[in-house]
């Protein structure tokens, strides 16, 4: 019996597939479960059609996140901090002060998405930041440290 899982299932498929298994196991295990529908004419018709709309939308995104990129690529920021006669920062500067200074230049990125290259920033001075915006993209984002 063919069925179209609607989850991923160890050992039998991944969400979306066609797979064939025992009309019993379909019936009283896969169906009743939500694991899985009948794959008749009209599902599968309805499969095709999803996956063609969803392969769309994941095209329009993965072109966003790579317009975003180039952008953020080319962007040079600046955040203020106090900081001693030596150079030293009172404290250190981390990703929600990236974030916000990304914000205030008009790009709304969440700051889990974004990872600072050094381990801790605690003097002034040039640094990097890697901003992932898709799975498969993902920026370089050049920042300087200056005394306020």
């Amino acid at each position: 019996m063919e069925v179209i899982l609607k989850s991923n299932i160890e050992k039998l498929g991944a969400k979306d597939e066609v797979v064939n298994v025992k009309p019993g196991y379909a019936r009283n295990y896969l169906i009743p479960r939500g694991y899985a529908i009948a794959a008749n004419e009209s599902s599968k018709k309805m499969l095709a059609e999803n996956l063609k709309q969803r392969a769309h939308k994941e095209t329009k995104i993965l072109a966003e996140a790579q317009s975003l990129a180039e952008k953020l690529n080319s962007l040079d920021l600046k955040i203020g901090t106090k900081a001693s006669e030596t150079g030293k920062i009172f404290g250190s500067v981390n990703t929600i002060q990236l974030a916000e200074a990304l914000a205030k230049a008009g790009h709304n990125i969440d700051r889990k998405s974004i990872s600072i290259t050094e381990e801790h920033i605690k003097s002034l001075g040039a640094y990097e930041a890697k901003v992932k915006l898709h799975k498969e993209v993902s920026a370089l984002v050049k920042f300087e440290v200056v005394a306020e």
